[in-house]
């Protein structure tokens, strides 16, 4: 059965598990530990004298380039894609570096091979 308080007490709390004074000097060590720990941090992070060393009109960041229209800019990339593949042209006109059809270069390629390829013997006449 349950126990029945017999003193003519009311129930409270156990004093004697937690004492005040351990209360207090705990909070205390804390307070003094996150003091110190603010302390700290202002001796190492010095916001206010890199702030003073910041001197107006400051440096103006680009905003982000954002696609509006995401499947036309697709689409255009892909037709330049494909004309760059389908037309003559320079690659590099300095270097004399220049680019021929797609379907022509594999024909050449089919046709003539590339030098220095290892060819092979099956398909050798």
């Amino acid at each position: 059965m349950s126990e029945q308080h017999q003193s003519g007490q009311p129930p409270g709390h156990e004093t004697r598990d937690v004492s005040f004074r351990a209360v207090m000097i705990g909070g205390v060590a804390i307070g003094l530990a996150v003091g110190g720990l603010v302390v700290a941090a202002d001796m190492l992070f010095p916001q206010k004298s890199l702030d003073r060393l910041l001197k107006p009109p400051f440096p103006v960041v680009a905003e982000p380039r954002l696609q509006s229209d995401p499947v036309a800019d697709m689409a255009a990339f892909a037709a330049h894609e494909e004309h760059v593949l389908n037309s003559f042209g320079w690659t590099d006109k300095s270097r004399g570096i220049g680019h021929i059809p797609i379907d022509q270069a594999m024909q050449e390629i089919a046709r003539e091979g590339i030098p220095g390829w290892p060819a092979d013997e099956r398909a050798a006449p």
